[in-house]
């Protein structure tokens, strides 16, 4: 009952904030399920922070932390996103997000599995591993990854040789000066980003 409640309430905001874009169908559906006589006269939403649960808002920034970084990592290292991978939790209880272990596995594609887990990434105190045999081809990613990476620190060279010439320097124009700047903090990211995920590849 208090599920239907709530489900009730958020749908009555959802359609009200809806109803400045989507004026004929929110119309529809909010009188056919209030019975009331019209969605255009009724008050607008007010926040209500003061009854915000903050312990709640904390867990789902958490999971979405989570969440994210699995499927980047899953991302960064090849692997198609309709592929399951066999991964393994740490830390969840510490958090207090062990009741929600289902739900983040369902949304990431990660199985309960007794793998090889030989690699792996972390948010907050959640260590997550991953057993990666099968669902990449090693040989090829590494390859893949050490090309992007040799690419990279070229392109942080000769950004650093031009930065270091004062002859460059002094004549090349304050906006030229600035792109090449930003390209070489933008190399050493991707420096780091690329030796980073090498490091996490199974041997």
């Amino acid at each position: 009952e208090n599920s239907k409640r709530v489900l009730g309430e958020v749908l009555d905001q959802l359609l009200r904030l809806m109803h400045p874009v989507m004026p004929f169908i929110t119309e529809e559906l909010w009188c056919s399920l209030t019975g009331a006589e019209s969605l255009m006269i009724t008050q607008w939403p007010k926040s209500n922070l003061a009854g915000q649960d903050h312990e709640a808002v904390k867990i789902v920034n958490l999971i979405q932390e989570i969440v994210t970084e699995i499927r980047k990592f899953r991302n960064d290292q090849g692997i198609k996103t309709t592929a399951k991978v066999a991964a393994k939790f740490s830390g969840l209880s510490k958090v207090g997000l062990a009741p929600y272990e289902a739900a983040i596995r369902s949304v990431t594609k990660c199985e309960f599995d007794q793998g090889t887990f030989t690699a792996k990434t972390q948010v907050a105190e959640v260590v997550i591993e991953f057993d990666l045999t099968g669902a990449i081809d090693l040989v090829a990613e590494r390859a893949r990854l050490s090309k992007d990476l040799q690419t990279a620190k070229k392109d942080r060279d000769t950004a650093k040789v031009k930065l270091e010439n004062e002859g460059f320097m002094a004549k090349a124009p304050i906006e030229v000066v600035g792109e090449i700047r930003a390209r070489l903090a933008q190399t050493n990211a991707d420096i780091t980003r690329l030796t980073q995920l090498l490091e996490k590849l199974p041997k």
